[in-house]
């Protein structure tokens, strides 16, 4: 089968290379899956150039968390998906050793192979069923982005509900799905970009109010002023500690901010002194876990939510869809046909 690799030791995304590899038939309580479309994320990025929390990659690695196909074959005992349902993968797997009760490892970093592969073998537990309206590109998007929002949202501290403020920061995959989930709670959102040509796009897509950050830095004082002074009861902080202080002084009392990515970088202030005034609350959210996928899904469909595809690559074109996802031109999510 055709795959993609991140090779041992690489630095940059030059270094992909397109590789054969051995299909894996479905071994006890294990599925394969055809897989048809996969999506990228941050964290991608980040272990390709080789400055994930893990380091450089040791070995050979297929990467991308993110992907949806159809099943083609299922292991002696698998019961809760049989050949041709179409799945996604979920972000955390079960422990290499097959062994219940040990720490999840997520797909596409060392040390699970991921979805930018013609064909993946994992646990049944590992798939989970797609909505039907949904192309298999579309959910793709939702594995590590989707689920990210919605634990924010909906799992984190007080679940939001109508008639609250969130705020999302920048207009990238779980910030464009936030705005979605939040709008079909009935939430009002107020968006950030640095473009007035996405904001204009969030817009469309649901934000109540737009900020510039770039023209107007002191963006949260903007928030504060928009909600009449209250702040927000919802923060998708999806800067990090180069955002986290202005975050503190967006959120209303007894809100929270919900600490997810550090695209703004790994320096700053992250002094979290401002939240104890307001009896507001940090939570650091990474991704979610089998049943929050399943509820997503739900949501999905109920509400005909369809995720913001901005560009779709061919299988081939694997290097160039990383570049363009790397330059920060799109919104939503960037995602590639298998």
């Amino acid at each position: 089968m055709r795959a993609w690799v991140v090779p041992a030791g690489a630095t940059t995304v030059d270094n992909l290379r397109q590789v054969d590899l051995p299909d894996r038939a479905p071994g006890p309580g294990q599925v394969q899956v055809r897989v048809r479309a996969v999506s990228l994320n941050y964290r991608d990025h980040l272990i390709v150039n080789g400055t994930y929390f893990t380091g450089p990659v040791t070995r050979d690695l297929v990467p991308l968390s993110d992907g949806a196909g159809d099943v083609i074959a299922v292991g002696d005992g698998v019961s809760r998906l049989r050949v041709g349902d179409r799945v996604a993968a979920t972000f955390f797997q079960r422990p290499t050793n097959g062994q219940t009760g040990g720490a999840p490892a997520a797909l596409g970093a060392a040390p699970l192979d991921g979805m930018l592969a013609e064909h993946v073998t994992l646990s049944e537990d590992g798939w989970v069923p797609i909505p039907p309206a949904l192309s298999f590109e579309e959910a793709a998007c939702f594995p590590c982005a989707g689920v990210t929002a919605w634990h924010a949202l909906f799992h984190a501290g007080r679940p939001i509900k109508s008639g609250d403020t969130v705020l999302a920061l920048g207009t990238g995959g779980v910030s464009t799905f936030a705005l979605l989930f939040a709008r079909a709670a009935g939430a009002r959102v107020i968006a950030t970009s640095s473009t007035d040509e996405k904001l204009d796009r969030v817009t469309r897509l649901g934000a109540s109010e737009a900020i510039n950050y770039r023209r107007t830095p002191d963006w949260d004082k903007e928030v504060v002023r928009l909600t009449s002074g209250r702040g927000v009861d919802c923060v998708i902080e999806v800067g990090g500690a180069g955002t986290l202080a202005k975050s503190i002084q967006a959120v209303a009392r007894e809100g929270k901010v919900c600490l997810i990515g550090f695209l703004a970088g790994r320096d700053g202030d992250t002094s979290p002194f401002g939240l104890m005034g307001k009896a507001a609350s940090m939570h650091g959210i990474f991704v979610g876990d089998r049943p929050m996928f399943e509820a997503m899904n739900r949501a999905v469909a109920v509400n005909r939510i369809r995720p913001v595809v901005d560009r779709i690559f061919a299988f081939d074109e694997a290097v160039a869809a990383y570049k363009y996802q790397a330059s920060g031109a799109f919104i939503g999510k960037v995602v590639i046909t298998v």
